[in-house]
């Protein structure tokens, strides 16, 4: 499927509507660390005073979590700020990067949401029904949802809740270090989803994929600023 920008903010709550009955909770991705499988991760990073966003993906061996790939993106914010419609801002750059990769990865973790959205179709759910992969939100805090008691332990999982439905999971990567969230994207299940970002996590609290992302966009966003005229 194809992205094109809302033209407005009514516009794009309309294609968030549309398109999340398309969102497949089915756990249809490799299993964690399967051989001869790769595992890419979204980034974004922005630069307000220019008004640009930079999007990289990694693309990492899923057995030994060494990069294989990467490819990034930098152009003008193609939508305003509205909270619940950030991924119409980070979409264009993101599939962009994901177009210029000459693999297929087998998952895609996005820094991000997923079903943890107020419409259930947070920017993981959104790259997924449009790229037709395998997708995982995993996110830095709760987006205001909550979660139950939590084990210190790594591994230690609560249910992240909307009212009385369960949009997630809190998941600690790390012992008595602060939890992720995760969320399904597409075409994935909750469990699956921690699974992988506990296969993702091993020394670090954010995921291999998440971390050399982020790394990557900031520099692409550093580079890009170097590069502009005056």
């Amino acid at each position: 499927m194809t992205h094109t920008t809302p033209g407005s903010e009514e516009e794009a709550l309309a294609v968030q509507r549309a398109l999340r009955t398309r969102v497949v909770v089915i756990d249809e991705a490799p299993a964690p660390g399967e051989p001869d499988t790769l595992v890419a991760g979204v980034d974004v990073a922005y630069d307000d005073a220019r008004n640009l966003v930079a999007a990289a993906v990694v693309v990492l061996d899923a057995v030994t979590l060494e990069p294989v790939e990467e490819a990034t993106s930098v152009g003008p914010v193609a939508f305003p700020y509205v909270p619940g419609l950030l991924a119409f801002r980070e979409l264009p750059g993101a599939l962009a990067a994901l177009g210029r990769l000459r693999s297929t990865p087998g998952l895609v973790v996005c820094d991000g949401y997923g079903l943890a959205h107020p419409r259930r179709f947070g920017l993981a759910s959104h790259l997924g029904v449009l790229t037709g992969l395998p997708t995982i939100g995993v996110a830095k805090n709760p987006f205001g949802y909550r979660h139950g008691e939590l084990g210190r332990e790594r591994g230690a999982v609560a249910a992240l809740v909307d009212g009385d439905e369960e949009v997630g999971a809190a998941l600690r990567t790390r012992q008595g270090v602060k939890p992720l969230y995760v969320s399904v994207g597409h075409r994935t299940t909750l469990d699956a989803a921690c699974a992988h970002v506990l296969h993702l996590a091993r020394d670090y609290r954010q995921p291999e994929t998440t971390r050399r992302a982020d790394r990557l966009c900031r520099l692409a966003l550093s580079r890009a600023a170097e590069a502009a005229p005056g």
